[in-house]
């Protein structure tokens, strides 16, 4: 089972489909692919515990040597619609660097497992705690990112935002971006609770329409301290009532509406930050 996304050479698919209006904002963002599998420990033995032990040695003889990877993060269901989700995230420089990090990752597990059938029965035993099928994504991050200020130390909780872009015809790069640089400035950076923000948007996939909020927080309790506090930076930035119905207005204009809100356990021992707060 092939375990992570292949580039495919797909990127003139990547320049078809992604959205006009932020392509000129792009340049230099990191891409980053979400793969989403799903545990199966069906097999005899098999239990969080020894797929833990797995993953973690696949991470240090593999993952954690691969300089193509700039990040990788590991998140399993805490609120989602599939108890079995596990999401592998990884971060590349560039749609090239997928591809190579692919042939390199082949590379250090020969160099880790020089055994074939050594390798091969690594490899049987990591997989088989997963079920056949998974999804591929690909994304690029947005400008504004707020990263972690150091590695974490302990597991966190992600907070994801699917949100669907509508692309109006009254609408302008110029305009989006100052709403959004403005969302970034108030909303992002002078919110401590959040540790960490990443804001990606659709490259490769299903749906040409996504744009993800992915928040990290310590815990479930700033989770919910979370709103009270967006909803003070929103009435410190504008403090006007008019203000805030003509932002509301400007940028609600951009997206259908409606969204999909999950949420995940980080494993941050299994994750490889190396894009910390000061990198881009």
């Amino acid at each position: 089972m092939k375990r992570y996304l292949s580039a495919m050479g797909g990127l003139i698919i990547v320049l078809l489909l992604f959205p006009t209006l932020l392509t000129a904002q792009m340049e230099n963002q990191p891409y980053v692919t979400v793969t989403t599998m799903h545990f199966d420990f069906s097999d005899e033995g098999n239990n969080y515990g020894t797929w833990k032990a797995a993953e973690q040695e696949y991470r240090e003889k593999v993952i954690n040597k691969n300089d193509l990877i700039r990040g990788t993060a590991v998140y399993t269901h805490l609120y989602t619609e599939d108890s079995r989700e596990v999401v592998f995230v990884q971060v590349y420089d560039s749609w090239e660097d997928i591809e190579k990090a692919q042939e390199r990752n082949g590379e250090l597990a020969q160099e880790s497992w020089p055994d074939e059938a050594e390798r091969n029965a690594f490899f049987d035993k990591l997989n088989s705690h997963y079920s056949e099928w998974h999804s591929d994504q690909i994304y690029r991050m947005m400008p504004g990112a707020k990263y972690l200020a150091q590695p974490a130390e302990k597991d966190m909780v992600l907070y994801v935002r699917i949100n669907y872009m509508a692309y109006p015809e009254d609408g302008s790069q110029e305009e989006f971006m100052e709403g959004y640089n403005w969302f970034i400035e108030n909303m992002v950076n002078k919110n401590e609770i959040a540790k960490a923000y990443y804001p990606h948007i659709h490259a490769w996939g299903t749906d040409r329409r996504e744009m993800v909020d992915a928040w990290l927080y310590d815990s479930m309790a700033d989770v919910e301290k979370a709103g009270d506090r967006m909803e003070e930076l929103w009435n410190e930035g504008l403090p006007e009532e008019a203000q805030r119905k003509a932002m509301g207005e400007k940028m609600g204009k951009y997206f259908l509406g409606h969204h999909k809100d999950m949420l995940y356990t980080y494993i941050h021992d299994l994750s490889k930050a190396t894009m910390t707060q000061g990198t881009n």
